[in-house]
């Protein structure tokens, strides 16, 4: 891959990777002010309770994907990036465009998903 294309997806991770961060930043902000709220109705409990972790599972997922993000930009200086992890061809342009943080080909990732669904 060019120089052009690498700064490319450098420049759209590190957009991915700031956008990330600025919402964990104001997640964590959120919980932490202090408000501790006080619920007569058990069920406006349970309900703050699910609500609030549905969000930390979100951000459990965000915080994977930083370290996702981080890696390929890694990948990036390192110059791997774009290069299947399993058969070591080129990573078509178009998946990366979709997935920049992905680490195989179509294809591979096809063969990698059927045999986990063999397992289950």
């Amino acid at each position: 891959m060019d120089k052009e294309r690498l700064e490319y997806f450098r420049t759209l991770l590190n957009g991915k990777l700031e956008e990330l961060l600025s919402g964990a930043e104001k997640a964590v902000s959120g919980m932490s002010e202090g408000k501790e709220e006080n619920f007569p109705d058990p069920t406006d409990r349970a309900a703050h309770e699910t609500d609030r972790n549905f969000l930390l599972r979100v951000k459990d997922r965000e915080r994977k994907l930083i370290t996702k993000v981080n890696e390929a930009i890694k990948r990036i200086d390192d110059g791997t990036y774009g290069v299947c992890e399993l058969c070591g061809e080129a990573i078509s342009e178009k998946r990366l465009e979709v997935r920049p943080v992905t680490t195989c080909c179509i294809e591979c990732k096809k063969e990698e998903e059927e045999q986990e669904r063999a397992r289950s």
